[in-house]
């Protein structure tokens, strides 16, 4: 259940992560543990319903970068998944905006953590954000891919994971200055063959205390 803080000591994490390297995993972790809010697919399904679009609309172009072979994509109105309005589009930045708008609103609102999606750019005016990237060698990647039976073959897995990182690193460097697994670009980077999931979630709680001076755990506890 999600804790109220005090109006002054609302926070939100966002995590980049390559593709395999549990990235998710430490978000849920970080969100069980401190009792706050978790967004991850769950982005598309409010982005959707806040622009009036099909869940199915936001997820064809989830952390990629625009086709400027397309252009623009026809958008279904929600109600018949068969039925689609040629005379209606909606541009990548359209989506990229609608997608940014609810990250910005869901942060003001409560304390969360939010993966992927160049929310770290996106909330870089939160006044009490803390951006963190999630990496891992390739071959330990390939094993957590496997192991959650993403794919079954190792070669498999090997091309997916480029693909992926490819096509997230294209989509945060085309709409940030940023570029995407630069440290420069996030508070604490981690890699995950080498530290724990519990013992990065307490690196990052004496983060925010000793950072904000504030409790992740809602408890009152000040610096």
């Amino acid at each position: 259940m999600e804790k109220l803080l005090p109006e002054n000591d609302k926070f939100a994490i966002t995590i980049g992560r390559q593709f395999g390297s549990g990235g998710r995993e430490l978000g849920k972790a970080l969100a069980r543990e401190f009792g706050i809010a978790y967004y991850d697919k769950e982005l598309l399904v409010e982005a959707a319903r806040q622009a009036g679009l099909s869940t199915e609309f936001f997820e064809n172009s989830d952390e990629k970068a625009p086709s400027f072979l397309s252009g623009v994509f026809p958008f279904n109105m929600g109600m018949n998944p068969g039925v689609w309005y040629n005379s209606n589009s909606i541009s990548d930045d359209s989506i990229y905006n609608t997608q940014s708008d609810v990250m910005r609103r869901i942060a003001s609102a409560n304390s969360c953590v939010i993966v992927g999606r160049s929310a770290d750019y996106v909330l870089r005016d939160h006044p009490r954000a803390i951006h963190l990237f999630v990496s891992a060698p390739e071959d330990e990647c390939i094993k957590r891919i496997m192991k959650r039976a993403d794919c079954h073959d190792e070669a498999a897995a090997r091309t997916k994971l480029r693909k992926i990182n490819k096509l997230r690193s294209n989509f945060y460097n085309f709409y940030t200055d940023k570029r995407w697994g630069d440290a420069a670009s996030y508070d604490l980077c981690f890699d995950s063959s080498r530290l724990p999931v519990e013992e990065a979630v307490y690196v990052v709680a004496e983060y925010i205390r000793r950072r904000f001076g504030i409790d992740p755990y809602g408890k009152g506890f000040r610096y």
